[in-house]
């Protein structure tokens, strides 16, 4: 993707000396221009020259609107043209977040800069955050409209559980683009912004994609975390397994015994399977000692040879074979005839 060829502060510097000197600094407060990145509020600069907020917002569209009409941003032309193709490159619609990442990677003061000369630029239309997008600019409206369309008609075809690998999401979102340039179709990376366009759809830290709703999505807390863990390992895993690969994977902290506990509670979706060895309910598994696992299997199945018995148990619980033969020693709930065919009692 081409580079820039102008310097955003030398454009801004340009732009701002068509200003009266409050109004420059008017600008340059709430645009974060100075050696602090950091952009001051209508309330705090109106206490600076102790004017009310409504007349520095007056004196900042004013200040907006004579650098438009000026010489200067007739000869810097250049540089928003460049910036009209840039976007252009990226898609034709960015959420601002990203656009700003990618024009000064982890530079704010350098985002500060181009973040005016986007709103100083005709071109460009900001789009503002509302329930289901955030903040982002355009390029191209039409581009703007199917993306938008496509982003709803996703999201209202997931369900809350869903987690869906990155490559699946992609083709899902595709499918449902054919009226957008082809150029923009093949593009990961463009589909990959446009995706992250969407407040409704989110991706967790693993790079699964669901709905931002989903715990599976926004993890609060070790439940979560242990079955994200639990889910991406593909099999049951003991639980100072679960807290040790929380603390890789994400991050956190995740001390055993609490992570045991969590485990512990939430009978919804995890299944103990074995001593501290825990599987995923969606997986199958059903809660209850070795007895109930036997019981159940009984029911479903009807009467069953002792070997064929301990297969399907052992595929439910991580036990020793002996512990279910000691199970089926208890005439109580369980009985067996000359041929070792075994029925619930």
């Amino acid at each position: 993707m081409k580079t820039l060829t102008f310097k955003p502060k030398q454009v801004t510097k340009n732009l701002l000396l068509v200003l009266p000197e409050r109004a420059q600094d008017v600008v340059e407060s709430r645009f974060g221009l100075g050696k602090d990145p950091k952009k001051r509020t209508l309330e705090s600069i109106g206490d600076t020259y102790n004017i009310t907020r409504e007349r520095v917002r007056q004196i900042e569209n004013f200040a907006l609107n004579s650098i438009r009409k000026s010489d200067a941003y007739k000869n810097e032309q250049d540089a928003f043209t460049e910036l009209h193709n840039l976007l252009d490159a990226l898609g034709g619609v960015v959420a601002e977040e990203d656009l700003l990442e990618h024009l000064a990677p982890e530079n704010r003061g350098l985002q500060n800069h181009f973040h005016l000369l986007l709103v100083l630029g005709e071109p460009f239309e900001k789009k503002r955050e509302d329930a289901h997008f955030k903040h982002r600019w355009v390029q191209n409206e039409e581009t703007s409209q199917h993306v938008h369309r496509a982003l709803h008609d996703l999201y209202k075809n997931l369900k809350e559980d869903d987690l869906v690998a990155e490559n699946e999401i992609i083709d899902m979102f595709v499918s449902r683009l054919k009226e957008v340039e082809e150029r923009h179709r093949k593009d990961e990376e463009t589909l990959r912004r446009w995706l992250n366009i969407s407040k409704v759809i989110q991706r967790n830290p693993l790079g699964e994609w669901g709905l931002a709703s989903s715990p599976n999505i926004r993890a609060r807390g070790a439940r979560d975390y242990a079955y994200l863990v639990i889910r991406r390992h593909g099999s049951p895993l003991h639980f100072t397994e679960v807290a040790k690969e929380i603390t890789k994977l994400f991050g956190k902290s995740a001390h055993t015994a609490t992570c045991h506990n969590e485990l512990i509670k939430d009978k919804d979706r995890f299944v103990l399977v074995g001593r501290g060895i825990y599987g995923l309910a969606e997986w199958g598994y059903t809660n209850g000692i070795v007895r109930d696992v036997i019981r159940d299997i009984l029911q479903e199945h009807g009467s069953l040879h002792k070997d064929d018995l301990v297969e399907k148990v052992l595929k439910e619980r991580y036990v020793k074979e002996n512990t279910v033969l000691v199970n089926l020693q208890n005439k109580k709930y369980f009985k067996k005839d000359d041929n070792d065919m075994y029925t619930v009692a």
